[in-house]
């Protein structure tokens, strides 16, 4: 490797041009080269961001020799076999999300990072959102005491969006099931600290069609019922069809001494409350009041860079953290076990309902 991570962008293009800022905001990294099918705006975003290199090759970006950390930003078919030609490669990977679409997938990454000298992250970055990091440093420090219950939403109505992007019409709402679980679980799994052992998958039925008349195949509204290991259990709703406006960041938790919950629209603010602190048990709180005790100081003053960044900021956090880890030789946050932790109970979740919605097990990825 050499003074300077050299990054590649693979899906410059399109989802992969929000993480230009962030990679050359690291005074040890910069974005080097870009690769998309779409030459034309491949060479458009490497010129709007003075990068030297433009492929329309995947592979042979990789095997330049010039590039010794990829980003993923291309659709969700692509992010495993992706993420395995760099590993096997020796450069590192930080995928967009989720990180597989199928158990094979999921196995044969396992594989490829064990062979691998190079280190993977998963970019998930409602993990960043700053009410999300600040439950999870409360959580941590036991604000809340035993946890044993929690929530988390994606209610993000795409259907016009599917015949835009077209691969989401067969990979988000053409199976049945949670295609996109990893926004809603991660903050909540990092909460708990622990992963989900089993699923039960269960949805609303079907009530709308795509243009061509087709029904959609995934089922309006799904829910998934996650068994922690230490019994704890949290509801996943994913819904991506539902005429109704968004609510793409709702999470609740419960513990013994307090709970959170995020809002639901309409005015609605993030509040908590605390037993030990907050007298009358009907009253919420700000959850804002807790943030110079319990955030981390980064949080609490942010680089420009970051109040730039997408998502909420979380867009910065996710690739400083990444190259924090790889420049400090340690696991990353949301390393390969952990992306797997959030991506694994929405695949077994699609042979739950498709099995009548029986409770089934979740692997462990790091018993393979």
């Amino acid at each position: 490797m050499s003074d300077r991570l050299r990054i590649g962008i693979v899906g410059a293009a399109g989802r992969g041009r929000s993480f230009f800022a962030a990679c050359n905001a690291h005074p040890r990294a910069r974005v080097h080269a870009v690769c998309d099918l779409n030459e034309e705006g491949a060479r458009q975003v490497a010129a709007e961001n003075d990068v030297d290199r433009v492929f329309t090759d995947y592979a042979a970006m990789l095997d330049s020799g010039e590039v010794d950390l990829v980003v993923i930003g291309t659709p969700m078919p692509f992010h495993a076999p992706q993420a395995i030609a760099a590993l096997e490669r020796g450069v590192h990977v930080l995928s967009e999300v989720p990180a597989a679409v199928s158990l094979e997938e999921c196995q044969a990454l396992v594989a490829a990072a064990k062979r691998s000298s190079a280190r993977y992250m998963m970019a998930e970055n409602y993990c960043y959102i700053r009410t999300n990091v600040l439950v999870r440093e409360m959580a941590r420090a036991g604000a809340f005491g035993e946890l044993y219950f929690g929530e988390g939403e994606y209610i993000h109505e795409l259907k016009e969006l599917n015949e835009i992007t077209k691969w989401r019409r067969k990979w988000q709402t053409g199976i049945n099931g949670s295609t996109y679980p990893t926004h809603s679980l991660g903050p909540v799994l990092q909460w708990f600290g622990e992963r989900v052992v089993s699923v039960c998958c269960f949805g609303s039925g079907h009530h709308y069609r795509d243009p061509r008349g087709d029904e959609y195949e995934q089922e309006d509204s799904i829910h998934v019922a996650c068994r922690l290991e230490r019994g704890g259990l949290v509801n996943h709703r994913l819904d991506m069809l539902s005429n109704r406006p968004h609510n793409m960041t709702y999470y609740s938790l419960q513990g013994t001494e307090g709970c959170y919950e995020s809002p639901r629209g309409f005015g609605d603010g993030h509040k908590v409350w605390l037993k030990g602190r907050h007298a009358d048990p009907n009253e919420w709180h700000d959850l804002a009041e807790f943030e110079t005790e319990f955030l981390p100081a980064h949080w609490l003053n942010p680089p420009e860079e970051a109040l730039r960044s997408g998502h909420w900021g979380g867009d910065y956090y996710v690739v400083a953290d990444f190259l924090g880890a790889i420049f400090e030789d340690r696991e990353p946050p949301i390393g390969l076990h952990a992306a797997l932790d959030m991506a694994l109970p929405g695949l077994i979740s699609q042979q739950s309902i498709a099995e009548g919605s029986g409770w089934l097990p979740v692997p462990d990825s790091r018993e393979w």
